[in-house]
């Protein structure tokens, strides 16, 4: 209908102004600092990010009741992961949110997604340009399996940290002996992040 028409555009236009923003202070603080700017990257835009990852739950929310067509599995999987690497492996531990392969995760992300809801935008009008069409379909291909090794990489450096400060690991008191030792549950992750790869890029 009309009106979902446009909630959707509205939704789309407020991911693609927040991604935007995002890529733009990027490039210019990149552009101003240099290497300087690559360890600051978390501090300076991770509130807009993880804003803009949260807002991206909606869209699992849209194909459960079926304004938007696209096939749930793949998306709930690359929603879920954004939201595990930023929320859980890179907000809770400081000392990750400085690392260079941050900033290469939040480049990667807002590069598909700035094309993607420009896409989104324009197909919600009707309007589709050959150029947009096919770089919306294409740039995936390359840059989505480097945004899951990424993905791996930043849980691989995030490890030491969880293992010395004990985040997340839960030890259960007397009579119950069973605990939770949080990098375990990591490693088994990466093995999920990478099956999860292949039926994404399929």
């Amino acid at each position: 209908s009309f009106t979902m028409n446009m909630y959707l555009f509205v939704y789309d236009l407020m991911q693609f102004c927040g991604h935007s923003w995002i890529f733009t202070n990027m490039i210019i603080r990149f552009m101003t600092f240099g290497k300087d700017s690559l360890a600051d990257t978390f501090h300076s835009i991770g509130l807009v990010m993880r804003l803009c990852q949260l807002l991206s739950v909606l869209e699992i929310l849209h194909i459960l009741i079926g304004i938007d067509k696209s096939r749930l599995l793949p998306r709930f999987l690359q929603i879920t992961e954004r939201i595990i690497i930023l929320f859980v492996v890179i907000n809770s531990q400081e000392e990750v949110q400085g690392k260079y392969i941050v900033c290469v995760l939040f480049f990667l992300w807002n590069l598909l997604d700035v094309v993607r809801y420009t896409y989104n935008m324009l197909a919600r009008m009707g309007i589709y340009y050959l150029p947009l069409t096919w770089l919306n379909f294409s740039l995936c291909i390359p840059l989505y399996p480097l945004s899951v090794l990424a993905k791996g990489f930043a849980i691989c450096v995030s490890l030491p940290y969880f293992e010395s400060f004990g985040t997340y690991s839960i030890k259960l008191p007397f009579p119950f002996t069973f605990s939770i030792y949080f990098p375990y549950v990591l490693k088994m992750y990466l093995i999920v992040l990478f099956a999860g790869k292949y039926l994404i890029l399929q």
